[in-house]
C-alpha cells in the first residue's frame, strides 16, 4: 500500500504531540508499506518506503492579521492536492490538515483516514488565539470528521468525546493510542546537561515539559508552586506561547512563584532529545497538569525514563498513566462540563502540590512507581504495535 500523510507539524518544525506522533507512525508504517508526508515548511526527504516534502507558505499572501494562519492552512491543503494525489489512503492529522484531506476525498476518491488529537469543541479558549478563524478550524473539523472512512482515537475517552459531539457511527473509530520509542527514551545518566539551565543536579527537582497553552495547564502549576516543599527544585522546560496574553501571563505568574521559592527555573525553549530525555532521567517527578488532553505522550517520555508522574485524571491520561502504580492521577471538576478551567483553580492547584509533596515524602514508591512506568510504556506503547494497528485499519478500506 502507498500512504499519503498529511501533517501541519514534522521535524525540524515540530512543536507538538500530533507532530510527535507523525514523525513516529511515519518512521514505523515506513517498515511495512509506501509513505508519502507531506506538511508545512521547506522539508525534503527521500528514504526507502519514506518521502517527505514540505509546503512553505507565502509570505505575500494577502490575509488579515488574526485570520493570517487559518488562511495560510487552506491555502497549503489546496497545494497538498495541485500537486497531484495517487495514493491508497489519506491520512490526516489535526484541523489544519483536514481540508486537504476532504479535497482528496472528494476530488481523487481517495478514502480519509483522520486522527483525533484533541478536539476543537473542547478546546474554546482558542478563540483567543484565532478570533473568527475558531468557527472555522471547528466546521472543518466537524465536517473531515463525519466524512470520514475511518477515525482514530488516541484514547477511549477521546472516543466517547467523539460520539458525544459529533454525527459519525461508533464503528467507524478505531482506538489506537499514541507510541513511545524505548530506546529513545530511557533513563541517562547526564548532569552535565543540566548545568547550563542553573539546575543542580543534586537538589530533587519536579519537572514540566510542554505548550504554554491554556489546554497544559501550566499556569496551574505555576501557581501550585508556593505550596511545595521549599527545598524542592521546579523547572519549567516551556515555550510556544499560544497567545501574547498567556505568554504574559505566564511571565507573571512565573516571577511571583520565583520571588517566593528559590529554585524555580523557565527553559523558555524547545529542547533537542538528548537534553529533554536528561531532564526527564533526572527529576525527581514529573507534573503534567492538563486541562485537557487526549492521550498526552509526555507522560509516556517520562514513564521510559523512569520518573514517577503526578498528572491531572483527564483525557487519556487516564489511559496511560496507572494511577497509583506510575504515578498519582488528581481529579479536578470542571467548568460547565466544559474542558477548558476548573471550577476552583485554587483548590487544582493545592491538590497538584499536594501529591506532589506526597511523592517527595515517598522514596521509596517513587522508585517503584518509575520502574513499573518504565515496563508499563515499552509494553503498552510501542510504535511499532501502532503501525501494525493503524495499517490494519487501512487495510479495511483498500484491501
Amino acid at each position: 500500500m502507498k500512504i499519503l500523510l498529511l501533517t501541519n507539524e514534522y521535524p525540524p518544525n515540530t512543536y507538538g504531540g500530533a507532530g510527535v506522533h507523525v514523525e513516529y507512525l511515519s518512521r514505523a508504517l515506513a517498515c511495512l508499506c509506501s509513505v508519502d508526508v507531506r506538511c508545512f515548511g521547506e522539508q525534503a526527504v527521500d528514504l526507502p518506503n519514506l518521502t517527505v516534502k514540505g509546503f512553505p507558505n507565502d509570505p505575500n499572501y494577502p490575509a488579515p492579521k488574526e485570520l493570517a494562519r487559518v488562511f495560510d492552512s487552506i491555502q497549503r491543503c489546496l497545494n497538498f492536492n495541485t500537486s497531484g494525489i495517487n495514493t491508497d489512503i489519506v491520512h490526516v492529522h489535526t484541523w489544519y490538515t483536514h481540508l486537504g484531506g476532504i479535497i482528496a476525498k472528494l476530488n481523487y476518491g481517495t478514502p480519509l483516514v483522520l486522527t483525533v488529537h484533541s478536539l476543537e469543541p473542547l478546546r474554546p479558549w482558542k478563540k483567543e488565539q484565532l478570533g473568527g478563524g475558531y468557527d472555522f478550524s471547528c466546521w472543518v473539523e466537524k465536517t473531515a470528521i463525519e466524512l470520514a472512512d475511518a477515525v482514530i482515537a488516541v484514547s477511549q475517552d477521546t472516543k466517547d468525546d467523539i460520539l458525544r459531539h459529533f454525527n459519525i457511527a461508533s464503528d467507524k473509530i478505531t482506538v489506537i493510542p499514541n507510541g513511545i520509542d524505548p530506546q529513545e527514551y530511557q533513563p541517562v545518566h547526564e548532569p552535565e546537561r543540566l548545568a547550563r539551565f542553573g539546575i543542580d543536579p543534586n537538589k530533587p527537582y519536579v519537572l514540566f515539559v510542554g505548550r504554554i497553552t491554556r489546554q497544559k495547564g501550566i499556569i496551574h502549576l505555576v501557581r501550585a508552586i508556593k505550596h511545595l516543599r521549599p527545598d524542592l527544585q521546579v523547572v519549567l522546560c516551556a515555550s510556544s506561547p499560544d497567545t501574547p496574553a498567556i505568554a504574559k501571563e505566564m511571565e507573571d505568574q512565573f516571577n511571583e512563584a520565583r520571588a517566593k521559592h528559590t529554585g524555580v527555573i523557565w527553559i523558555a525553549e524547545m529542547v533537542d532529545l538528548p537534553t529533554k530525555r536528561a531532564l526527564y532521567s533526572h527529576a525527581a517527578i514529573f507534573c503534567c497538569p492538563s486541562v485537557y488532553e487526549p492521550f498526552g505522550i509526555i507522560n509516556l517520555e517520562a514513564m521510559a525514563c523512569k520518573t514517577p508522574v503526578v498528572a491531572t485524571a483527564v483525557g487519556g491520561i487516564k489511559e496511560a498513566v496507572a494511577d497509583g502504580i506510575t504515578g498519582i492521577l488528581v481529579p479536578v471538576r470542571l467548568k460547565d462540563g466544559i474542558l477548558s478551567e476548573p471550577v476552583d483553580p485554587e483548590q487544582f492547584s493545592k491538590d497538584l502540590a499536594e501529591q506532589i509533596n506526597f511523592l517527595m515524602d515517598n522514596d521509596d514508591l517513587r522508585q517503584q512507581m518509575g520502574e513499573a512506568g518504565r515496563h508499563r510504556a515499552c509494553e503498552l506503547f510501542s510504535w511499532d504495535n501502532v503501525a501494525r494497528r493503524t495499517l490494519k485499519l487501512y487495510k479495511t478500506l483498500r484491501p
